[in-house]
């Protein structure tokens, strides 16, 4: 699945406290979101795509929050596509890869799993200061 982030009209911003609420918040917006996008909540990509959202928010809050005070949800979709990133200001990129490779265990294991067995992509970009990353996951609706 190779999308351009850049070709998808639709766009939400949400900047959260990095503290535990953030998750339910994220999720009650992630599924308010979609919904105000057309994407019924019975979709199949829906379920999965807010538990990966859930980990992301919450490996943000558990692991950058003492460096960055907020995590922001950006979302993005269009034709077929639904995209979305967990950004914080902590300059630790995971890799991804070893997560699917089973050198990596926990939250990021089952994001990849989720993500790839759904036909997505994940991918972390760094910020161009290097003090902070985003982690973009792009799933088929």
């Amino acid at each position: 699945m190779s999308i351009h982030l850049e070709s998808l009209p639709l766009r939400h911003v949400l900047t959260l406290p990095a503290m535990g609420s953030a998750v339910r918040l994220a999720r009650e917006t992630t599924e308010q979101v979609l919904m105000e996008w057309g994407v019924s909540r019975r979709h199949p990509t829906v379920d999965p795509a807010l538990l990966i959202l859930s980990e992301l928010v919450a490996n943000s809050v558990r692991h950058a929050a003492a460096l960055s005070p907020n995590v922001t949800v950006i979302y993005a979709a269009g034709q077929g596509s639904f995209a979305f990133a967990v950004h914080d200001r902590h300059p630790y990129q995971p890799a991804l890869l070893a997560s699917v490779t089973g050198n990596s265990s926990g939250g990021l294991g089952t994001v990849m799993e989720l993500t790839l067995g759904l036909g997505g992509t994940a991918v972390v970009r760094g910020d161009a200061d290097g003090e902070g990353k985003s982690i973009w996951i792009t799933l088929p609706l």
